[in-house]
This record gives C-alpha cells, structure tokens and sequence, in this order.
C-alpha cells in the first residue's frame, strides 16, 4: 500500500495529513481557507489520490505560514508514499485548459527539489488567499517531495479564479501519472540507480 501520514506541528501551524496513492479521489479537507480547501478538492479529484488534511494556523498574522507548511507536508507524504520509488512512472506533465485559461504542469520525481513557475496574477487576493502564495505553496511541495516541478500558464486569460484553478487540476493530473506505476518498470525509473 502506497500511502503516508505526516504531522507538522510549529509555533505557527499544526497541519495532519494523510494520503493514499492508489486511491479513488476521497476526501476529508479541513482548512481554515475557504480558497485554499477548494483548490485542495480539485488536486484530490484529478489525482484520484485519497488524501485528508487537517490544517491549523496563526491566520491573525496571515496566511503565509499555513499555506507554505501544507505544501510541504503535501510533499513530504507524497514522497513517503512512493515508499522506494521502484516501477513509478517518474515523469508527468498536463496541459489543462480552465475556460479561458490554459495551464501546464510538468514533474519530474528526481530527488532535486526545483520550482519553475511562470504565471502572474491580477488580483492580490482571490477569495480569502493572497494570490503571491500560490508560488509559496508548490515552492513548499517541491522541496518537501524533492520534485522538479514546472508550472507555466501557456494561455494567460483573463481571470485569477481560472488561472489558480487550472494550476491545480494539472497539478493533480501531472502527480498521478508521475506516481502512477509502469508494470515495465522493475526498478528505479533512472539510470543512477537512485532518485
């Protein structure tokens, strides 16, 4: 079974979470962000992972601690889960369009954590997130995973609600065919060896 539970606990957050990734897109989020628990509702349904998070944090300051805390924990539990790494597809991208908006989000499961991001925002904050922390978060994910991960909005459109949602349903596809198994692969999916 491929699945993890991390717990992070700081003088800023408290955040548990769990995921299974050879589920069916179940969910529990508790999330004290109404923007950031429907854009976790949308990673869980395009992952097909199951995935249940419990996230507290100092929201008086703002919302940057618990935003950038849940993506490492994302990621730490998504790298525990892959347990050995042998079989696993390695690589995911998808292109993803979101109405007017057309987003790509390419991983590479190489033990070198990099974020690339190319996507701007119009708005400082979309509901009740500010939107310079959606770099935050997938900067969180990919050091806790130690992922490569590149996120570029190919088609801008014109609004900040469909951009970040794009972002987030590719974000889901790409992790689930990267995690997904090759019964062709027996081993680790690089010529190192190791990842």
């Amino acid at each position: 079974m491929r699945a993890a539970r991390i717990e992070r606990k700081t003088r800023e957050t408290d955040i548990k979470l769990s995921i299974d990734l050879d589920g069916s897109g179940k969910s529990k989020v508790v999330i004290p962000l109404g923007f950031m628990s429907h854009m976790f509702d949308l990673l869980i349904k395009n992952s097909l992972f199951d995935l249940e998070i419990d996230a507290k944090g100092d929201l008086y300051v703002d919302e940057h601690h618990i935003v950038e805390d849940m993506g490492i924990v994302l990621g730490e539990a998504f790298s525990k889960a892959l347990v050995d790494k042998k079989g696993i597809t390695r690589f995911g991208t998808a292109i993803l369009p979101m109405d007017e908006v057309l987003a790509l989000v390419s991983i590479d499961i190489s033990g070198r954590p990099l974020l690339a991001f190319d996507a701007k925002f119009d708005r400082e904050k979309v509901g009740d997130l500010a939107t310079e922390l959606v770099y935050d978060f997938f900067s969180g994910f990919s050091q806790g995973a130690k992922v490569t991960l590149h996120i570029k909005l190919l088609t801008q459109g014109r609004n900040d609600h469909h951009r970040i949602e794009a972002i987030f349903k590719a974000f889901g596809r790409a992790l689930r065919q990267a995690a997904a198994i090759d019964q062709r692969v027996e081993d680790i999916p690089s010529t190192k060896g190791v990842i």
